[in-house]
């Protein structure tokens, strides 16, 4: 297998870890704040230790992202437990719609034609969550609120994306990314810490899954991913990464039979429409939350 082949097959695996992020936090017993505070803490020891680069050189305004990457981490651990694993995933996709007001402000970049198609696609897209029934199911029993935790997770994930940019000008080799990521969960846990103690009523299952979630979820599909982004352009990996939230809803369906309703899956439709025409054009690898 050539170098580029095998890129994209680590960048396809890094994606279905990704999407698994929703049927295995809905599957934890323990509530959002316990499961945001033990995941983070055990894969930010599982990167530093997998990759070195990502725990030195650190300097304080790492951590200005670092704490918007630990926000959005937070809320979208508590969007997946209050809504559908699909409202959380595609509501957390909208990042673009933020992008274009903030690139041209915070980073001095115009405005393609293309960042006002984004727009108007993401912006009706995301309309489509609050329309229509918002019935609470066994697995997502507060829909209304965890929708609008999923918004706020879409836009710190924004801001995280504009830092990684406006750092991506001077760090070719993307160390500063994997920094923000290790920085990050470890902030995660530390502002999850005194909500989720004490940790009582777990289960050797959830201790099982909450494993996997830094290990495999996080730890390995971050190594796969910073590996395949070596060898892919990266027009070719973000079009590869989307397969993230595709997956996602599929696997809470197929497993614990929750379904969003169909204006939700057309409103994620559009917002993964509007996903690829803000990053199809990118001349940068697009970073992809750890879901």
């Amino acid at each position: 297998m050539n170098a580029l082949n095998k890129g994209r097959w680590e960048l396809l695996a890094a994606a279905a870890l990704f999407s698994t992020g929703g049927l295995v936090v809905k599957s934890i017993t323990l509530n959002g704040w316990q499961v945001a505070c033990l995941r983070s803490i055990i894969a930010a020891v599982v990167i530093a230790l997998v990759l070195p680069e990502s725990r030195r050189n650190w300097t304080p305004k790492l951590f200005v992202a670092a704490l918007a990457y630990a926000a959005m981490l937070i809320l979208f651990v508590t969007s997946t437990k209050l809504t559908t694993s699909a409202n959380a995933i595609f509501l957390q996709s909208t990042a673009p719609l933020y992008l274009v007001f903030l690139g041209p402000w915070l980073l001095k970049e115009p405005t393609r034609r293309q960042d006002w198609y984004t727009l108007l696609v993401v912006g009706i897209g995301m309309s489509f969550f609050f329309l229509g029934d918002q019935s609470a199911q066994a697995t997502a029993p507060n829909p209304g609120l965890g929708n609008l935790l999923g918004i706020a997770s879409g836009f710190t994930w924004a801001l995280v994306l504009l830092s990684l940019r406006a750092w991506g000008r001077k760090d070719p080799n993307g160390n500063r990314g994997m920094q923000v990521v290790v920085a990050g969960n470890l902030t995660a846990a530390i502002l999850c810490l005194p909500f989720a103690y004490p940790f009582t009523g777990a289960t050797l299952a959830d201790g099982g899954l909450l494993l996997f979630l830094g290990i495999f979820q996080v730890g390995l599909a971050y190594l796969m991913m910073s590996k395949g982004m070596r060898q892919v352009p990266a027009l070719e990996a973000s079009m590869i990464l989307l397969i993230e939230p595709v997956l996602n809803p599929i696997w809470t369906w197929a497993i614990l039979r929750e379904t969003p309703g169909w204006l939700a899956t057309v409103g994620g439709a559009l917002i993964l429409l509007g996903t690829a025409l803000r990053f199809g054009k990118s001349t940068q690898p697009t970073p992809v939350p750890p879901d």
